[in-house]
């Protein structure tokens, strides 16, 4: 007789990913926010984020680029253009946004 195996997953011992939006992923990614800040304090911040004139430039070329003809997202679009950004420019945004919050 045969035993069948039984898969269990492992453990959690921490969130899964699904449980964080994708807004504060995407802002931890890029070090505009800490890992630990509240998802309504995260939303706020992307909110700056997304008002940025340097992000609505990079997210217009990438929206009016070869590789996507229409960025279905406001989240996805501001991903690509944080990562089509400087290290340079992302610590400025990172600036502006702390002026914009004290």
């Amino acid at each position: 007789m045969k035993h069948r195996k039984q898969n269990k997953p492992a453990p959690q011992t921490h969130p899964s990913a699904s449980a964080v939006p994708s807004y504060h992923r995407i802002l931890a990614k890029h070090g505009l926010i800490e890992k630990t800040l509240s998802i309504p304090d995260a939303y706020e911040v992307f909110l700056k984020v997304g008002a940025d004139p340097e992000v609505q430039k990079h997210r217009r070329q990438i929206a009016h680029g070869h590789k996507m003809k229409r960025v279905p997202a406001l989240y996805l679009a501001t991903a690509m253009a944080l990562q089509g950004m400087t290290k340079q420019e992302v610590e400025a945004l990172k600036l502006r946004i702390k002026e914009k919050r004290v």
